[in-house]
């Protein structure tokens, strides 16, 4: 699972001893989790995601597809009401 974890960190000059120990967990879990070796539990993202004071989606999900990615696979008909009334 790719994350922002370690990207959140050097913006804020943190090391991952001082965020593991804020958190609640050890270095190497931590260290696990930023490299993708290991995926957190729920309770797990939502305090780094608390710890940021970031969404967790923002550090956990796959922030390449945007809205915009998404809606190029839909038609563009589903979003306007009045299409399938004048179709």
């Amino acid at each position: 699972m790719a994350n922002n974890i370690k990207r959140y960190r050097k913006i804020g000059n943190i090391t991952q001893e001082e965020m593991a120990k804020q958190i609640g967990i050890g270095r190497t879990a931590l260290s696990r989790i930023e490299n993708g070796a290991y995926s957190p539990s729920g309770k797990t993202m939502k305090k780094v995601s608390d710890y940021f004071n970031v969404p967790i989606g923002d550090i956990f999900f796959n922030t390449d597809v945007s809205e915009n990615d998404t809606r190029s696979m839909l038609r563009a008909d589903q979003y306007d009401e009045t299409s399938s009334e004048n179709g």
